[in-house]
């Protein structure tokens, strides 16, 4: 079995995030861009706007990522991170990737004085649910989630 490690990406990461982060959109249905991918990704790391974590193989082969966006909870009045984006290659999901992610994303909230994570994934995502469930993470029955695509 393959080992799988994680830590926070850099700029030298750039191109393995984008492939991944294409491969994610095409996951949700969204036709693949791999120009959009970069550009996304760039600019999200180079405003430092997100935390990006990558996983990688024992040969240092990128198998998956998470992004995590810093925000807020007014009712706890303090940080929290969303956990916006995780996506693992298919090769790599049953290696461990997206547990190491998950944790990786624990361990460095906490470090950050993050009293809270929150995530949102598609209802019919029943791997990932079973992986969230099975690291403690409560799926929340009590508050509806609402969005609305603004017209530019």
């Amino acid at each position: 079995m393959k080992k799988i490690t994680t830590r926070l990406a850099t700029l030298d990461d750039i191109d393995s995030l984008a492939t991944l982060f294409d491969a994610y959109r095409q996951f949700y249905a969204l036709a693949p861009d791999p120009a959009l991918a970069r550009h996304f990704i760039l600019d999200r790391m180079l405003g430092n706007e997100s935390v990006l974590l990558i996983a990688e193989d024992e040969t240092g082969t990128a198998a998956g990522f998470c992004q995590m966006y810093p925000t807020f909870c007014s009712l706890a009045a303090a940080p929290i991170y969303a956990l916006y984006d995780l996506f693992v290659l298919p090769e790599a999901r049953h290696l461990g990737a997206g547990r190491a992610l998950m944790l990786a994303a624990e361990a460095h909230a906490l470090r950050n004085g993050a009293v809270r994570l929150d995530l949102t994934t598609a209802k019919t995502n029943l791997a990932a649910q079973g992986l969230y469930s099975g690291l403690g993470w409560k799926r929340d029955d009590i508050f509806y989630a609402y969005s609305k695509t603004l017209a530019a």
